[in-house]
């Protein structure tokens, strides 16, 4: 599939765009007038450097308020046209985008449209150059594609066709069947935007909250199909007005971009092919991504940490037992409880905060989820390796944490536990301790989409349910995302952005690992024994809990005594409790009973509030 990203989605000088966009190995780009305008290079320096860099310049954009006027105003836009077309010729781009008319149009006459539009393609045959009319969605008269269609099939000249915006159709509500209606030859353009669903004018929505495709509710698979099944066969581009891509990094937003692309190639390909449409999918070039296999749990989580005395303190009280030392990386030790795996790296008497670094996910295929990160240009994580060692294949998230692949080994010890000195003999009988329940990961609000669709692409994850909560000093965002064998839960969190507070943030809205018992009772009772701290409940939220469910008084005074918080649905019940927090995370210990499919998010505030107490005090100096 021919990939192409408008500059108008990155940050940087029109230059650094290229490069970009040339880097993270998009095929052409649109440009952005406006990006032109300030540049301070000319328009041959610009096309030389672009086939310098192996980009084509596919569309030159935007043209706007056009058609729809009187004569005299529609002699002076011509002019302005013939001006845009000369400059095209300079980049060497032949087609340029005609958005609807939203400003200037005073006749609502399809007629007069048509008309004007026939004209232009007159005017566009004698510089060679091409005419993609957009329906924008707030256009005066026209905010319909299928309405652009017709005026285009009016106008019924060579030089004109339409391009199709999933952002304009979408967020209107349209059905995207009637793409298949048009002539894949008159569709001169596709861009593509993905979106959250928001509750506001669309105007806004548009230039300010749009994401790349896998990172917002638009289906746009769906639209995909329909796409080629026209025989499309031009460029498929990005087009994304958003304020987090304009500030940030931009090599970083171009790799982002076409990630979203080969994701939704590889979406699209897949379901053509199970619908038997597999001769639709060759317009357009669709290739498939290497197979992804569910995950079937995650085998180890990595955790750093400068604190190592309290660190493995708390790992005691829950219940786990050192393993042993990595034998040619002794700074890394393991502590093991049933087929949960702590992997600890000392950073020596620093102070650091404990954080998580790592996690490691067991998949059937190891070697193809690697290629599959490859492709989808994931950045490898370098390990040494020393002779006879277990190679491990890893990559980045965005966020920084490393996500390693591993081999299914559930019921036994993974084969990377004996560089630990552990063996099958050293796994605990009947622990108390069976699972890891989810694990949430903390995001900079700036890649927080980012991440979602690098769990999405790399690892088929969903996202299953947005949530926000309230806070002392703002509010928590948090996604949700499972396997659809529900084996991997990732709770992706943004906690309120303030630079000042960077630290004490971190501290007061920490990451967690959530692990699962089926007594917790027994878990909190042993854990108590061994001197645990245990996150604080206030009184007042038994009493709340007690009105809404109605529980025995043995029962609830079984709570109370060992700091548990409780929740339930229709098909279970939940019972959890809390660690204090080790610098940045905390440990959570869960009971899932029945089908309840939660995670305890009714019970959030009530620790986010204890967490902020506990680290406000600290920062006071009073005593825990």
């Amino acid at each position: 599939m021919r990939t192409s990203i408008a500059t108008v989605c990155l940050s940087g000088t029109l230059a650094e765009k290229l490069r970009a966009a040339a880097d993270a190995g998009f095929d052409g780009v649109e440009i952005f007038e406006q990006d032109l305008t300030v540049s301070p290079h000319s328009p041959e320096q610009i096309r030389r450097r672009a086939a310098d860099l192996g980009l084509t310049l596919d569309l030159f954009q935007p043209f706007r308020d056009f058609e729809g006027v009187e004569e005299a105003q529609f002699e002076a836009n011509l002019r302005r046209m013939e001006a845009k077309f000369a400059l095209m010729n300079r980049l060497g781009i032949d087609t340029i985008l005609l958005c609807s008319n939203v400003a200037t149009a005073t006749i609502d006459d399809d007629g007069l449209f048509a008309a004007q539009l026939r004209r232009a393609g007159e005017l566009a045959e004698r510089y060679d150059v091409r005419i993609a009319y957009e329906a924008l969605a707030w256009g005066r008269f026209v905010n319909d594609f299928e309405h652009a269609r017709r005026i285009v099939d009016l106008a019924g000249h060579p030089r004109v066709g339409t391009c199709l915006d999933t952002f304009h159709i979408l967020s209107r509500g349209w059905s995207t069947d009637a793409v298949e209606e048009i002539a894949g030859e008159k569709i001169f353009f596709v861009q593509l935007a993905d979106a959250p669903q928001l509750s506001m004018d669309i105007l806004s929505w548009s230039r300010h909250h749009r994401v790349f495709p896998g990172e917002g509710d638009f289906d746009l698979v769906k639209f995909m199909r329909h796409l080629a099944r026209t025989g499309y066969d031009g460029p498929v581009s990005l087009e994304i007005f958003n304020d987090s891509f304009r500030k940030a990094e931009v090599g970083r937003t171009a790799v982002d971009g076409l990630r979203s692309l080969r994701w939704l190639e590889d979406q699209t390909w897949r379901a053509l092919h199970a619908a038997g449409e597999g001769k639709a999918a060759e317009a357009l070039e669709l290739s498939p991504l290497p197979e992804v296999a569910d995950p079937e749990g995650v085998d180890f989580v990595e955790i750093s940490t400068g604190r190592l005395g309290e660190t493995i303190k708390v790992l005691h009280q829950l219940g786990f037992r050192l393993g042993g030392y990595h034998r040619s990386k002794p700074q890394f030790q393991v502590w093991t409880q049933g087929p949960v795996r702590v992997v600890i790296g000392d950073r020596g008497p620093t102070g650091a905060p404990t954080g998580i670094t790592s996690l490691g996910v067991r998949t059937p295929d190891p070697a193809a989820a690697q290629a599959r990160a490859h492709l989808l240009q994931a950045r490898p994580v370098p390990r040494e390796r020393a002779a006879g060692e277990v190679e491990l294949h890893g990559v980045y998230a965005p966020d920084g944490t490393e996500v390693f692949f591993s081999g299914l080994a559930p019921e036994t010890a993974p084969a990377w536990l004996a560089e630990f000195g552990v063996t099958d003999n050293d796994l605990e009988p009947a622990p108390l301790i069976t699972g890891i329940d989810h694990v949430n990961l903390a995001q900079p609000w700036q890649h927080y989409d980012e991440t979602v669709l690098f769990y999405t692409s790399l690892m088929a994850l969903e996202t299953h349910s947005r949530e926000e909560f309230p806070s002392p000093i703002g509010l928590i965002s948090n996604k949700v995302m499972r396997s659809a064998n529900d084996t991997v839960r990732l709770l992706l969190s943004v906690a309120p952005e303030d630079g000042e507070q960077g630290d004490f943030l971190a501290a007061a809205y920490p990451e967690h690992i959530a692990i699962t018992t089926t007594d917790i009772v027994a878990v909190a009772r042993r854990a108590r024994q061994r001197g645990l701290a245990f996150l604080p409940v206030p009184e007042n939220y038994y009493d709340d809990l007690q009105a809404r469910f109605d529980l025995t008084p043995a029962f609830l005074a079984e709570l109370r005594e060992n700091d548990l918080l409780y929740d339930r649905d229709a098909d279970g019940e939940f019972l959890h409790f809390y660690t204090g927090t080790l610098g940045t995370m905390f440990i959570e210990v869960v009971e899932r009973r029945g089908g309840f499919s939660g995670w305890g998010e009714n019970n959030a505030p009530v620790r986010l509030a204890a967490q902020y107490r506990n680290v406000r005090d600290a920062e006071r100096g009073i005593p825990q």
